[in-house]
């Protein structure tokens, strides 16, 4: 079972510092999401290819782990373990959803947030790289936003079977 709210713990213990249980990155923000993710209890798949599944281990980790990107076709696809389904609107998200985002709108993700509060029925998330908490979800303060980003909105499911 998905525990939304141990993920949503960990990513406010974590939001402004590095887990050195962890590898860094200089782009942060997937890791971050990631281990939000596995605190909340998704289980990690497809060890030692790093081209499949979802996993960090022995000091190597799936590309899905850290790239925006490969995290986007994850959730995307995944049928067993970590799963996730797309939802139409970022009101239609729960604590402990991820956003994807393309702030060029030309196909590529290249950031990674995860619902951790509301402001109504507004998302509110949390991010690394330019670490943040709390952010509204649609990033219009951010100068990578630009007239052309695009989001998925993922949901991710509850049961892991």
């Amino acid at each position: 079972m998905y525990n939304r709210q141990a993920a949503v713990q960990y990513a406010n213990k974590w939001w402004n510092s590095n887990n050195p249980a962890y590898p860094i990155f200089d782009d942060d923000c997937t890791n971050y999401i990631s281990q939000c993710l596995r605190a909340g209890g998704a289980p990690m798949r497809g060890y030692p290819n790093r081209e499949k599944g979802w996993w960090v281990q022995g000091g190597t980790w799936s590309f899905s782990w850290t790239t925006s990107h490969s995290l986007r076709w994850y959730l995307d696809t995944s049928t067993v373990g970590l799963k996730a389904v797309k939802v139409a609107n970022a009101s239609d998200l729960e604590l402990g959803d991820v956003i994807s985002y393309d702030f060029q709108g030309d196909g590529r993700f290249d950031h990674t947030t995860i619902v951790t509060g509301f402001n109504g029925n507004e998302p509110l998330v949390n991010a690394h790289t330019n670490n943040s908490r709390a952010r509204n979800w649609r990033y219009t303060d951010s100068m990578a936003f630009q007239d052309e980003t695009k989001y998925i909105f993922f949901h991710i499911k509850d049961s892991f079977a």
